[in-house]
């Protein structure tokens, strides 16, 4: 087998290797179950192999154009530094992102292309802080959409389908960026972008759509519509939702529920971060777990609470810290995400696949303090969501004053078919049911199905009152 890397130095393109994988490579095939299978089944010494001869010349051309860490890393560390060593250099935070772009607006000093070559400008969503601004240069939008469409491809989406999706078209990348990654599928997307939703469903059953793009909360605003109309979820045949930008997906009970109102296959498929790149795991029809689809591209550490590097490996719990393989613009090194996620399995899959799997448990920003335990309102959303009998799934955390606190006060939308007379039995049921999955005391008052607003975007789980 012949795979081929390009890597473009200096904007100039250049074939430096026997080993080449490009968005226009004419070697790279779709196939029924995967979209790049030369690259999806290669074992993990090649890719491992690959990312090596990747990290060689990324680091040569950070070191090169990166006034940021020029001054970070150049008269530090070695200019031969190999995978191996990475673990030596200091990583990258957020908060130092945002400080370079303070010192040189709008793209940061640790941008590594000229202005010029930037065709494409984003912010992230600002939901942990002040927006960063996103800079991509043609080749690295062409990554982004080739790994958004490998993850999309994984999770069911194909030529053939008409997918609606129903992100924001506005500065952040789940609008524009990922039609482009549901494009690189085949697929035919319509990009209705949120708002409007009772059109929506008129142009889901005339136009035909088998797919929706959105967030796992959005069905539950259509849901409402589509009783108000008399009508049944099951009524659109829809054959595939496609979700990411909120947790909970891995919660089977919820999986399961959703699948048996819509009749749709339901697939965590949008898992990224808009500074590494906007989508890199997915799930496919085989596994509940995310398949980690950008070896390609980024290579990846997982951090014990020391900040020890741990293998990568079944069990293995820590924070994802990323590193860019290819990226022009904006490269990062060592960029810690805050994620916290847990290796599910590795090696080949049963999809045939040789990505390593992994469940997303929470995030190191949004934890809070519970008489000395951390809780992850991961942990508190697959509670409520694991009891669809007694609660319609939608809730708030409530936290009041600056903490730490003695419990979790949560406010938990009943389940529509449940009696009012079921309420409190149903409240202390769901405060054991948190209590088992974040192991911390909780108190639940139990609200009307529709009480909490529904929102097309992101919902914020916790609700923070002074």
């Amino acid at each position: 087998m012949k795979i081929c890397m390009c890597f473009n130095r200096g904007f100039r393109r250049e074939k430096e290797s026997t080993v080449c994988l490009t968005v226009i490579c004419p070697e790279i095939q779709m196939s029924n179950s995967m979209l790049h299978p030369e690259f999806e089944t290669l074992p993990a010494a090649e890719v491992l192999k690959l990312q090596g001869e990747l990290w060689e010349r990324q680091w040569a051309y950070v070191r090169e154009h990166s006034t940021f860490y020029k001054e970070k890393y150049v008269d530090r560390f070695p200019a031969d530094l190999t995978l191996e060593g990475l673990q030596d250099l200091p990583f990258t935070e957020k908060d130092d992102l945002r400080l370079s772009q303070e010192r040189s607006y709008p793209y940061g000093d640790y941008i590594a292309c000229p202005d010029e070559a930037v065709v494409r400008l984003h912010i992230t969503s600002g939901t942990t802080g002040r927006p960063l601004h996103l800079a991509n240069s043609q080749k690295d939008l062409e990554w982004i959409a080739k790994i958004g469409g490998r993850a999309f491809y994984a999770a069911g989406l194909r030529p053939g389908d008409r997918v609606v999706h129903c992100l924001n078209y506005c500065m952040w990348t789940g609008g524009l960026t990922d039609h482009m990654n549901l494009e690189a599928t085949g697929a035919c997307v319509i990009p209705y972008g949120v708002g409007g939703a009772e059109k929506l469903l008129e142009t889901i059953e005339q136009l035909g759509v088998t797919a929706i793009s959105c967030t796992p909360s959005y069905p539950a605003l259509l849901e409402k519509l589509l009783r108000e109309q008399g009508k049944d979820p099951r009524d659109l045949k829809l054959r595939l939702g496609l979700f990411g930008g909120e947790a909970g997906l891995d919660n089977l009970e919820f999986r399961q529920n959703l699948e048996s109102r819509w009749g749709f296959s339901v697939r965590n498929a949008n898992y990224g971060m808009s500074e590494i790149m906007s989508i890199f795991g997915s799930q496919s029809e085989f596994t509940n777990d995310l398949h980690f689809h950008a070896s390609d591209a980024v290579f990846v550490e997982i951090l014990d609470a020391q900040g020890n590097v741990l293998p990568i490996r079944e069990g293995t719990t820590g924070e994802l810290v990323c590193t860019h393989l290819r990226k022009e613009c904006q490269p990062l090194i060592r960029y810690r995400t805050r994620d916290v996620i847990t290796v599910t399995g590795i090696g080949k899959a049963e999809c045939g696949r040789t990505s390593w799997r992994f469940r997303v448990t929470g995030r190191t920003d949004d934890m809070f303090n519970v008489r000395g335990i951390n809780v992850f309102p991961s942990a508190v959303q697959k509670a409520v969501m694991g009891r669809p009998d007694i609660s319609s799934g939608q809730f708030r955390i409530v936290l009041r004053g600056a903490g730490p606190w003695d419990r979790i006060e949560l406010t938990v939308e009943a389940s529509q078919d449940l009696a009012p007379s079921e309420w409190e039995r149903a409240a202390r049921t769901l405060e054991q049911n948190v209590r088992e999955h974040a192991g911390a005391t909780a108190v639940v008052t139990l609200v009307a199905t529709d009480s909490l607003p529904r929102t097309a975007g992101k919902t914020n789980l916790i609700e923070r009152i002074a």
